[in-house]
């Protein structure tokens, strides 16, 4: 039997992590410990433990990080309370291999406690740039920390090998969240709206905006921009999401309610979508607008356009439906006009999304069956080719 530990910290990482979870669940020579944190833990985060739970996985620990605010210091704070509890329950549940996603505050937290204790680290989506986050200096720091590999494209891969991974180590297997498209079945117009309890226009938008957390103190200023920009579609249906617990997230909040409020014949703020509505909609929708990384690689497989606002997602790479911006009024607005143009909505189904076929989670699983454990207590650097020769 081999015990495999899942960390999940987000609606977002789970809903991308949710295949994978099902499959590992379902192999009776793996034991799946998934470990819950994070804002599943949190009521004004929508409290997706909840999600996980009716779902039908058993959580083998949840691991609270007390994070009070969305200040710097209370994220490095939390990441210190993450340690102590990552750290108690891998101690517990001693896992043969740890599987961490992405680039978030608590999943270097968690990977520290991993490689301390000498549990290997399976990463998945690593070698990606988003330079204006602070998810940037995480997920090259987890990248080090990991023994096992899974980039979402070549690119990626290959930025891995650059970071002196071994390369039979690192496997390109395409992003997660594109299984969605093969295996989810997503809710039609109508069953979508009574989910949502709000009614479609013929115009619709999806918005989700993060604080760019390198640059926190113009969350605000920037939310407002994107706002007053929105105005200028009046007939838009728009379905908003809530901010992640990043630095500055909770101050754009005051924000969003009050726009919502002042627009409730068209407009709706959730906290959480849960991966089934906010994929439905994600179909439903003519434009996904924000900065989130799920306009980047999920929305072109889905068929939406994507309007990406500022620096927090710069150095992806991006198919062409993505329409890049600066965070100021006019410049989101064109973006918008853009991506509503009959003749750009009608090219979506032609643009090839760079993030793979919708295979991720069955390539990711035949590597954490079959990998040889014992061979992953050791990360020996390797040097690439040119700089082997210069040092011999």
């Amino acid at each position: 039997m081999r015990r495999i530990a899942v960390i999940t910290g987000t609606r977002a990482d789970y809903g991308l992590l949710y295949w994978l979870i099902h499959d590992l669940h379902q192999v009776e020579s793996i034991d799946l410990q998934l470990i819950v944190s994070g804002m599943h833990l949190m009521t004004e985060f929508g409290h997706t433990v909840d999600v996980i739970e009716r779902d039908g996985f058993p959580i083998a620990a949840r691991v609270d990080l007390q994070l009070s605010s969305d200040s710097p210091q209370a994220v490095a704070h939390a990441m210190g309370v993450g340690l102590i509890g990552f750290s108690d329950a891998l101690s517990r549940l001693a896992p043969d291999l740890v599987v961490i996603l992405g680039d978030r505050f608590e999943m270097l937290a968690a990977a520290s406690a991993a490689f301390t204790l000498r549990i290997p680290i399976a990463h998945i989506h690593g070698g990606e740039v988003t330079e204006g986050a602070l998810d940037e200096g995480f997920r090259h720091a987890i990248t080090k920390l990991s023994a096992v590999h899974f980039t979402a494209a070549e690119a990626y891969r290959q930025r891995v090998i650059q970071m002196g991974e071994q390369p039979d180590r690192v496997f390109n297997v395409g992003a997660p969240g594109l299984d969605h498209v093969r295996r989810t079945p997503l809710l039609d117009r109508v069953d979508l709206e009574a989910a949502l309890d709000f009614r479609l226009g013929v115009l619709n938008f999806l918005v989700t905006f993060h604080p760019a957390t390198l640059d926190i103190e113009d969350a605000v200023s920037q939310c407002r921009q994107l706002l007053a920009a929105l105005d200028a579609f009046p007939d838009a249906h728009i379905v908003f999401t809530l901010p992640n617990a990043d630095p500055g997230g909770r101050a754009i909040i005051p924000a969003l309610e009050a726009y919502v409020a002042r627009h409730l014949d068209r407009c709706r703020l959730y906290a959480s979508l849960g991966q089934l509505r906010y994929l439905s909609l994600m179909r439903q929708v003519q434009v996904v607008i924000g900065n989130s990384s799920s306009g980047i690689i999920e929305a072109p497989t889905f068929g939406a356009a994507t309007v990406n606002i500022g620096d927090r997602q710069k150095g992806r790479l991006r198919a062409r439906s993505v329409i890049d911006c600066v965070a100021e009024r006019f410049s989101i607005e064109q973006a918008i006009a853009r991506a509503v143009e009959p003749e750009f909505q009608s090219l979506l189904p032609t643009m090839e999304n760079p993030y793979g076929a919708g295979d991720a989670s069955g390539r990711m699983l035949a590597v954490l069956r079959s990998v040889n454990l014992s061979e992953l207590g050791r990360k020996p650097f390797f040097d690439l080719p040119d700089r082997a020769s210069r040092m011999s």
